[in-house]
């Protein structure tokens, strides 16, 4: 089999949460080749991961880009996306996310230049934002935050140290950040 057509099921299999069953009718190869397919494409997008994952550098004081400036010390921003994905009935209760979607909850954490830094992929849909971020910080290949530094949350995050989110009910982006009155 090329390497082209394990890319090409790799793909079809994230892209559209095609089963193992389907991929093997679709390109004529048994389950067990599907798998290996599979398993050997994630090996290497894993072995790639320290290509993809940046190490994140603070704003400093001189920073020139006008959305940045304001902001030295900060590393990037963080949140939690909501991927679809197929489980088990016996664990659907544990993925649906409040909207009532089979999820999975993912923490993407991004430099300001939008390289994403870390990534924690496998928590249920269940799971609040919070919990995931305290879980990130508890592991042994933890998000690491150096002293005096921070990230950009949303309001599902809670302030605290290395963590900046906005004040709940404030709209800061509403008057500063209109085409009309750019910021300063």
């Amino acid at each position: 089999m090329s390497s082209s057509e394990k890319l090409a099921m790799f793909l079809n299999i994230l892209a559209h949460h095609e089963k193992n069953r389907s991929i093997k009718v679709d390109y004529i190869r048994s389950g067990w080749s599907v798998s290996q397919a599979f398993n050997e494409c994630l090996k290497a997008i894993l072995k790639l991961a320290p290509l993809l994952l940046v190490n994140p550098k603070p704003v400093l004081e001189d920073e020139l880009d006008d959305r940045w400036r304001w902001f030295k010390g900060c590393l990037g921003a963080l949140d939690g996306t909501y991927i679809q994905i197929r489980v088990p009935s016996k664990d659907k209760p544990r993925y649906r996310t409040r909207k009532g979607e089979i999820a999975t909850n993912v923490l993407g954490v991004c430099d300001k230049n939008l390289n994403f830094t870390y990534v924690l992929p496998g928590w249920e849909g269940s799971a609040a934002d919070a919990r995931v971020l305290r879980n990130a910080i508890a592991r042994t290949n933890d998000l690491k935050i150096p002293e005096g530094n921070y990230y950009l949350c949303d309001g599902g995050y809670t302030n605290g140290n290395g963590f900046l989110s906005p004040y709940r009910g404030y709209r800061y982006w509403l008057r500063d950040w209109q085409d009309e009155n750019p910021p300063p």
